[in-house]
């Protein structure tokens, strides 16, 4: 049996690690991977993250099963970080999943389940593990514009214009916020425009927020979600922890299925159990605690926010450091966009071939279509990857 597998791609983020690692140089800079990272390199635990794994430590009596969606007071406390007041409860129905990715697989399979011939269409570019997993199960997608590699701002007028092309019943995948791997974003009145787009043309929304915090500020970033999921008729969102409570490796996320229909929610939630039970029973449990703790208890939210808020600042300042290094170097406001988008990453808007210049040369690891990761630069590496930046011809 095993003889008729075939290789598959390998993943070029993982790729881009091994290199790194392998990388005997000791100036080198890894601006792959995307996780979060201090000033010292270090992807750390978060202080209520720590607090909350100490009292569970002390106090859980049980590793039982909780339920094939999860435990619902994680859902709440999800539900009430992303949607806030938008939605009423009663009209969303969510299941724990592990991580985003779990959470993007479910909510694939519910399409495929609930319309066999939707189309999906997805940004240009996108996560590429959206495409891949849209290719393992057999969905078609549709890429519609969204990044303008001249400007490195959002091609607005080519996003409509293929949406435009969609069908009724067609799925539209959309970033909530922190666009990955582009780190270009909507504002509201282009946000209205696509929702207004959406409701003509009969299309289904699906957003994906994996970095609510990251950009500008949690209540901020969580605002196109809420426009969108209280303005059409069903919708489902796809959130992660992984980012904004670092918890990477506990694989914490959740499947929202909303509808403006009630009659709805006994239906959606069994899908979503069904699911669950389809592909993985149970999903992780631990994430899921730390994190309905932290959000339930004053103190431990306030700890956590505040941590959050310095993550983010302290992205924006290397934003900026690296945009006024860049500009000092090359007499020109081209890199100003740097400064202006949000999230871990932004894309340079280079060639494959100075991006490779940059490895080859400077040590300077970063996807090949020139995402690199704004979390893994510090005070000193920023002069280095502007003068590199420059050198390359970028």
């Amino acid at each position: 049996m095993f003889e008729n597998l075939k290789a598959q791609p390998a993943d070029k983020i993982l790729t881009l690690m091994q290199a790194f690692r392998e990388d005997p140089r000791d100036n080198k800079v890894d601006l792959g991977v995307g996780v979060y990272k201090n000033a010292e390199g270090i992807t750390p635990v978060m202080r209520a993250v720590k607090a909350a794994e100490h009292r569970l430590w002390k106090e859980q009596t049980t590793k039982a099963y909780t339920g094939l969606t999860g435990d619902p007071a994680y859902s709440d406390a999800m539900i009430g970080l992303v949607l806030g007041d938008a939605v009423a409860r009663e009209n969303v129905a969510a299941a724990a999943t592990p991580g985003g990715t779990g959470a993007c697989r479910q909510a694939f399979e519910l399409i495929q389940m609930a319309n066999p011939d939707a189309r999906v269409f997805v940004s240009n570019p996108t996560w590429p593990n959206h495409l891949s997993i849209l290719k393992y199960l057999g969905i078609e997608t549709v890429a519609y514009r969204y990044f303008d590699d001249e400007t490195r701002a959002v091609d607005f007028g080519g996003m409509l214009e293929d949406l435009g092309t969609a069908r009724a019943g067609d799925v539209v995948l959309l970033h909530g916020c922190c666009h990955n791997p582009t780190g270009a974003n909507l504002n509201a009145v282009e946000w209205q425009a696509v929702i207004d787009l959406l409701n003509e043309k009969g299309l289904i929304p699906m957003v994906d927020i994996a970095y609510q915090g990251f950009g500008d500020g949690l209540e901020e970033d969580a605002a196109a979600t809420r426009m969108v999921a209280s303005q059409v008729p069903e919708c489902l969102i796809a959130a992660s922890c992984s980012k904004n409570f670092g918890i990477y490796r506990e694989r914490t996320g959740l499947l929202m299925a909303i509808s403006q229909d009630t009659s709805q929610h006994g239906l959606n939630q069994g899908t979503l159990a069904f699911l669950n039970r389809q592909n993985y029973s149970f999903p992780p449990d631990h994430g899921a605690r730390l994190v309905t703790m932290i959000l339930t208890d004053d103190a431990l939210r306030s700890e956590w926010a505040a941590e959050l808020e310095d993550v983010r600042l302290s992205m924006l300042d290397l934003r900026k450091s690296l945009a006024d290094e860049l500009q000092r170097l090359s007499g020109s406001d081209r890199f100003a966009f740097l400064a202006q988008h949000r999230g871990m990453f932004s894309r340079l808007g280079t060639t494959p071939e100075k991006v490779e210049k940059l490895r080859a040369e400077h040590g300077i690891y970063m996807i090949g279509d020139s995402r690199m990761n704004i979390a893994g630069l510090n005070a000193q590496t920023v002069p280095v990857l502007a003068k590199a930046i420059i050198d390359a011809g970028v």
